[in-house]
């Protein structure tokens, strides 16, 4: 019976040690505002992360709300405590506003995580 609860013991501790150890993805802001944006500008913004966790972090898939949004997942894993961008290109050819979500899914603690776009595309540049 002893040589059960060890084994138990040991099993349970084991498990615990491991649960431990995880992705954690941190943004340094999970909204961009494009502001006001005249037609045709550059629409290329990035969400900065950090992998603030304790083992490699991968993102397994990005996605866009809309067909207007294309978003660019990094491709290696993220070490714990390294840096990397997702980035947005938003179709800025489309006049009015920008209200978008970007779904990003990873290995991470939180494994989906929302980051949204905001702003407005203007035909052309007010005058001054």
């Amino acid at each position: 019976m002893k040589r059960i609860f060890i084994s138990f013991f040991t099993v349970v501790l084991g498990l615990t040690a491991t649960a431990q150890d995880f992705a954690v993805i941190t943004f340094d802001s999970l909204t961009i505002d494009y502001g006001t944006v005249v037609k045709g500008e550059d629409g290329i913004r990035q969400f900065k992360f950090t992998n603030t966790g304790t083992s490699e972090l991968k993102i397994t898939q990005v996605r866009s709300s809309c067909g207007c949004t294309i978003p660019k997942k990094p491709d290696a894993p993220i070490a714990p405590g390294a840096s990397d961008i997702i980035e947005v290109k938003y179709d800025t050819e489309r006049v009015g506003p920008i209200r978008k979500t970007i779904t990003v899914a990873s290995n991470a603690s939180v494994p989906m995580v929302a980051l949204k776009i905001k702003g407005e595309v203007i035909e052309e540049a007010p005058e001054e």
